[in-house]
């Protein structure tokens, strides 16, 4: 068994958001981890296109994701989540300050329909 607390040892983002793989789930394609942003932002024409899905919650200030196709921003504070299906090119269009996610990525092969 593993414990700790979220908002222990929050890492200095001031210059580099900082991503913490809190855990792994052995024998599964599963990574939960801890982003923390000071006003981030994905380098311009940069897009995430991961094979794998990705549920994202924020915890605490608040960002704007992009994505292409379509195009749209979904606007994030907190308690927002959004669940990212593999192949879904997006990228962080801004951060605030003070700004804490949980992400979740895996395989969404087990996964009931959505």
């Amino acid at each position: 068994m593993h414990k700790g607390n979220f908002y222990a040892g929050l890492p200095d983002a001031a210059q580099d958001e900082v991503i913490e793989v809190l855990a792994a789930m052995r024998g599964r394609a599963v990574r939960i981890e801890r982003i923390v942003s000071e006003g981030q932002a994905s380098p311009p024409g940069f897009w995430y296109d991961q094979p794998w899905d990705e549920w994202v919650v924020v915890v605490r200030g608040g960002a704007e994701v992009a994505f292409e196709d379509p195009a749209s921003v979904e606007r994030l504070s907190p308690g927002d989540w959004l669940l990212i299906p593999a192949g879904r090119r997006h990228r962080v269009e801004s951060t605030w300050p003070g700004t804490l996610w949980l992400a979740v990525h895996g395989d969404s092969a087990d996964a009931p329909p959505a």
